[in-house]
């Protein structure tokens, strides 16, 4: 048999990580790595958050799973605690960022289809390079062909505007528009916000002609930026809005909010999930909003996120030819290269044993634990510089 047990979909590399220590991950060999990656913004709270294990631990020696035929006290009060903080009254959970938003995708065409509605309405505008999830819905939402590539045909309903150009997407607009879906601080597109301007005219668009407005704040959302969700940047608020990767801390969940407007189509059986809501998720979920939801950590955040890119600035002088400039918000930071940036993001993983994460339009992704503090700060610019220097890029 020559096919791996593992599905060989990830070109996974020689890292092998056992255990994980506050900022750091340890390979099985002891190797430590200084984790900015977070598991591509998942490991909000580290490797080793006390509060977080501690709920994990206790709720699994309770209940780990149970119908959501039955009442889930431990679903309405995480459900409460997120529409406390946020825009939304109502809440779906599921298990990963995909979910969500697939989620998102079914409220939004719903809330069309509902009695009051206009069945016809039923595209979504998307935008280009953005990512939403790999599911077949999710891949279709995207224009990026690499993703499509063997998975055709793809699912209909999705118009393709270019991102941060409110222009664009209006002129894409027609009697069969249901709404927006956008990041609207894009990850895997390379870490860009999306102006004020565009913001701000998707929110007019949307209210003048009765659509709904979808946020994907898998990436971005969760205390991420120094805000507990990244539309409170814009001060505009979405109709929908899927969240995930911090929301669990490291175990897999994710939701779906929405207005109670927004979810008017959301009525008995027309979405479900098994797993989604299980009472070991919920825990993680609420030890995580107990530890960020609070304007103390969240200044935190955004105060490291200002030290962060301040540092980042000056050192991007020190090697004009590599680097170009430094974008983002809080913690969610994107150094964009003048050179190819996967290569670089491989030789600090394999020579200096510092994990980032490559991202497009040859942007490095900077994703610390928002937990971190100076001292991994300290190592990280030491590992950076250390990478730069010795970074051939022509080789």
């Amino acid at each position: 048999m020559s096919i791996s047990p593992l599905m060989p979909v990830y070109p996974r590399c020689g890292v092998r990580p056992v255990k994980g220590e506050h900022c750091h991950l340890i390979d099985e060999d002891g190797t430590r790595y200084l984790d900015f990656a977070s598991g591509i913004a998942v490991n909000l709270l580290g490797h080793s958050h006390s509060g977080l294990i501690g709920a994990i631990q206790r709720q699994a020696e309770t209940l780990m799973h149970v119908s959501n035929l039955y009442g889930s006290p431990q679903g309405e009060e995480l459900a409460q605690m997120l529409v406390d903080k946020t825009f939304a009254d109502t809440v779906f959970f599921t298990n990963s960022g995909a979910e969500a938003v697939e989620a998102a995708i079914k409220t939004a065409r719903a809330y069309h289809q509902h009695e009051d509605g206009d069945a016809q309405r039923t595209e979504l505008i998307t935008f280009t390079n953005a990512f939403h999830g790999r599911t077949m819905a999710t891949i279709s939402a995207s224009n990026q062909e690499k993703m499509h590539k063997g998975f055709m045909p793809l699912l209909p309903g999705f118009q393709y505007a270019e991102f941060d150009n409110l222009d664009h997407a209006k002129s894409l607009m027609s009697d069969k528009t249901a709404g927006f879906l956008v990041e609207p601080i894009q990850g895997e597109g390379g870490i860009r916000p999306g102006s004020d301007e565009f913001i701000h005219g998707l929110r007019k668009l949307a209210d003048d002609n009765d659509l709904m407005l979808v946020f994907d704040e898998v990436q971005c959302g969760v205390a991420r930026t120094g805000k507990l969700y990244a539309y409170e940047h814009y001060g505009i608020e979405p109709d929908i809005m899927a969240t995930a990767k911090g929301i669990g801390g490291g175990f897999p969940l994710g939701a779906c909010l929405a207005t109670e407007k927004a979810a008017r189509g959301m009525g008995f059986g027309t979405h479900g999930s098994t797993y989604g809501g299980n009472p070991l998720a919920m825990a993680a979920g609420k030890a995580v909003m107990e530890a960020v939801a609070n304007d103390t950590f969240l200044n935190e955040v955004a105060g490291k996120g200002e030290r962060l890119r301040s540092r980042l600035e000056q050192f991007i002088g020190n090697y004009p030819e590599m680097f170009e400039l430094v974008r983002g918000k809080g913690l969610m930071l994107g150094l964009k290269m003048k050179v190819e940036s996967r290569p670089f993001f491989v030789h600090l993983r394999d020579n200096h044993q510092l994990l980032t994460v490559a991202a497009g339009d040859n942007t490095l992704r900077i994703l610390p634990p928002l937990v971190a503090g100076d001292a991994e700060f300290d190592e990280f610019f030491d590992k950076l510089s250390a990478g730069a220097a010795s970074y051939d890029a022509a080789g």
